[in-house]
């Protein structure tokens, strides 16, 4: 299965894929929620997942995905090689990490390794990018990193800081999530707090650096 918000990325990777033996594309979605949607109706094996979407990103439909949906791989799609992106596509269960610009012969490589249950890295994703992740594992007292607390936030806040971003209402947010206002308030509480942010402009300065948004 393919996700992306881009219609012709979506068709490239079909026709891609679609030249290689053994593989088949059961299913294609623009936007998390409906990505969501059709893994639970398609159960694919494999699913090619862009990481900056609209609606519900890439790493939140990955956490979603690990616990409801244990037996789907996920490779996770990107433009950029960010140390951040990849600490937290690994947090979040993924078992691959494809840059787009990657041959197809690369491409080909990852479905396979993935489909063995191994996992894959492209190339340029480095083993100090790993290394640094796994250091970070091994510390049992929360850290604020140069990242600005991203590692320590939760995937719902996570959510909450791309709803904010991108222009929803305490009020907007509450349904969409179907929680109460009282609880939108107290994650935007929390994620000031963690994140040592204090208006809403910093926020989206903070949500656009990190990617949880795309600008255009």
């Amino acid at each position: 299965m393919i996700v992306d918000d881009h219609n012709l990325v979506r068709a490239g990777f079909i026709s891609l894929l679609k030249n290689l033996s053994g593989i088949q594309v059961v299913a294609e979605a623009g936007e998390g929620y409906e990505a969501l949607r059709l893994i639970k109706e398609k159960k694919p094996d494999i699913v090619l997942l862009d990481i900056s979407m609209p609606g519900l990103n890439g790493l939140e439909v990955a956490d979603r995905v690990n616990k409801e949906f244990p037996e789907v791989r996920i490779i996770f799609l990107s433009m950029y090689l960010n140390e951040e992106y990849v600490m937290q596509a690994i947090r979040s269960g993924a078992a691959g990490y494809l840059l787009k610009d990657s041959k197809t012969e690369e491409l080909e490589l990852a479905v396979r390794s993935v489909a063995r249950g191994e996992t894959y890295l492209s190339p340029p994703v480095s083993k100090q990018v790993i290394e640094d992740y796994i250091n970070r594992l091994d510390k049992t007292r929360p850290v604020k990193h140069e990242s600005g607390g991203y590692e320590r936030l939760t995937p719902r806040q996570i959510e909450v800081v791309q709803l904010i971003t991108e222009g929803c209402t305490t009020k907007e947010i509450a349904y969409r999530l179907n929680v109460s206002i009282k609880t939108v308030d107290a994650h935007r509480t929390q994620i000031m707090q963690r994140l040592d942010i204090h208006d809403i402009a910093g926020l989206v300065r903070y949500a656009i650096r990190m990617g949880i948004v795309k600008i255009g």
